[in-house]
């Protein structure tokens, strides 16, 4: 997001290729210098009228944003990536959402209460919502929804968010006809019976995937269903002309107050220049900020006070492969992590675009003082490395890091290689292509590489089960082999711990466990950047995608 867009949400979710604003000096001055010569010979090209024809071919009323490629679908079912999921907020609703807290929120659900057994969850939906259609929505139109989500035909990617539910496996199978974790007590109570207790079961229904759709239009338009969604959120699709825009229009009937805007006009402009460009001539009303133009924006007097910084709920990190030598050895993992400066390369090269991972889980996830203030991970010590790698008989040792196939990334890369030159480590860095890169760390081929996670749902357990459980070795996530039967005996407690203080106890336990371990080099959490124009009003940025449903925005005069 605003990198790559098809992955599972669970497995670099939604931002396969995120790695690449990372830059050293060099790629960054480079970078900004290049961007702004186009940008103002661009510029100069253009007469005032010109300059001024995006922004006065508005649509009176509507937010005009920018989207970087076409979206794949809209259908709930099938959306695996930020971008559809961003919009499907919008368009649909769960049983459950978020708050800017990150606390789980009554949607259609009014209220539940969950048995003494920790496994079924009761919700008492509320009356008088209705899909954009006209039609009530009811539980039976849950129990659709879900059962759809886990029918084989479906081939939906992401079947795991509703894998905890009693019989989905059987079902999934095709050896059962119903899901028999699901039930309807009446047309406005719902019932959910899990296999066994499941702590952030509730986190998972914020997803796209658990959202509501009516049966009637999803059976008459088939496959076209991810084209013309029918949903019951705060808008609905009013056009989607492909590869140029969509155009979202405000509900009237909506069951809550509706949105301030009349509607959302998206439009599709893959190129940063253009982007920048529009917004500067009044196109756009809101831009994410392209790495190369951050320092422009913080110190011009006209933007600097309309910047808004988004915190992301995202780890970056070099994962070392802990089957292969050198890395078997939890003493050169251990000093890896302290031959790179982490926080110079943020303060420096990056600008403070971030702050410096302690471990794995985002600062911005932790809840009842479960992780320390304090809490930094591995200092920079570049002579503990040297000696840990000496101790263990790897000094001199080549290893191959992969990593995907940018300028950004390998301007990067080269920073790290010069880090771990110092060390005594030789390196060798290999470029590949995305579905490259994923095939390779997937049969778990590069002694290290680089990725990014980011969160699907906001609790700790998914920066934790899916990449350090030795269950999810390979494609599910635990792409550096960790294999360790205790760290995945404090998962599977902390999984099934409904009680949250004590979860998150148990959480800062597993990721102690996992810093100890060092299968990454922890290297930051990433802080995007968007900018806004002066008639845009309350404009909030949010660390999840599916908290945005577009209700807090205003339009507070035309330009």
């Amino acid at each position: 997001m605003k990198p790559g867009t098809v992955e599972p949400l669970r497995q670099e979710p939604s931002r396969p290729a995120e790695t690449g604003l990372m830059r050293d000096g060099r790629g960054v001055t480079t970078a900004r210098t290049r961007f702004a010569c186009l940008f103002l010979a661009l510029l100069a090209s253009l007469s005032l009228s010109n300059c001024h024809r995006s922004g006065d071919n508005r649509i009176p009323g509507y937010l005009h944003l920018r989207l970087d490629t076409n979206p794949t679908t809209l259908d709930p079912a099938r959306i695996t990536d930020v971008q559809g999921g961003d919009l499907a907020a919008k368009l649909f609703n769960g049983l459950v959402r978020l708050d800017e807290r990150l606390d789980v929120v009554p949607d259609i659900a009014q209220s539940w209460r969950l048995s003494k057994d920790k496994r079924t969850y009761t919700f008492r939906l509320r009356k008088g919502v209705r899909f954009s259609s006209g039609r009530a929505v009811t539980a039976h139109d849950f129990r659709y929804s879900f059962e759809r989500i886990l029918t084989p035909e479906t081939k939906a990617p992401l079947t795991w968010v509703l894998d905890k539910i009693q019989g989905a496996h059987d079902f999934l199978a095709g050896t059962a006809p119903r899901v028999t974790g699901i039930r309807v007590v009446d047309d406005y109570t719902l019932a959910l019976t899990l296999e066994k207790p499941f702590g952030p079961f509730l986190s998972l229904l914020v997803m796209p995937t658990a959202y509501v759709v009516p049966k009637e239009d999803v059976e008459r338009l088939g496959h076209d269903f991810g084209n013309q969604p029918v949903g019951s959120g705060p808008f609905l699709l009013a056009d989607w002309k492909h590869g140029q825009s969509l155009l979202l229009q405000a509900r009237e009937d909506y069951f809550e107050t509706g949105p301030r805007v009349k509607g959302m006009y998206y439009r599709i402009i893959p190129e940063d220049l253009t982007a920048v460009m529009e917004f500067e001539t009044g196109g756009l009303d809101v831009l994410l900020i392209p790495a190369s133009e951050y320092r422009r924006y913080k110190t011009d007097p006209r933007w600097m006070d309309a910047v808004y910084a988004k915190p992301g709920l995202n780890t970056y990190y070099i994962g070392l492969n802990c089957t292969r030598p050198p890395f078997q050895d939890a003493r050169v993992r251990r000093a890896v992590n302290m031959a790179i400066d982490r926080k110079r390369i943020l303060d420096t090269i990056y600008e403070r675009r971030g702050i410096v991972a302690a471990g794995p889980i985002p600062r911005g996830l932790w809840k009842h003082n479960a992780q320390p203030e304090d809490s930094d991970g591995y200092d920079y010590d570049p002579e503990q490395a040297k000696a840990l790698i000496r101790e263990a008989g790897m000094e001199g040792r080549t290893v191959k890091i992969f990593f995907k196939k940018e300028q950004d990334v390998l301007d990067i890369m080269e920073v790290m290689q010069r880090y771990l030159t110092e060390a005594g480590l030789k390196t060798e860095l290999r470029q590949l292509d995305w579905s490259a890169l994923k095939h390779a760390v997937n049969m778990g081929e590069p002694d290290a590489f680089w990725l990014s996670w980011w969160a699907d749902y906001p609790d700790p357990e998914n920066f934790l089960f899916p990449l350090f459980h030795s269950g999810s070795v390979g494609p599910a996530g635990n792409r550096t082999r960790c294999l360790d039967p205790d760290l995945d005996r404090l998962i599977e407690v902390a999984q099934g711990t409904v009680e949250e203080a004590k979860r998150y106890r148990l959480y800062r336990q597993a990721e102690d466990r996992v810093i100890r371990n060092a299968p990454w080099v922890f290297m930051w959490h990433k802080t995007e950047y968007y900018v806004v124009q002066p008639w845009v009003q309350d404009f909030k940025t949010y660390p999840i995608y599916s908290i945005d449903k577009g209700m807090d925005v205003g339009i507070l005069r035309e330009r």
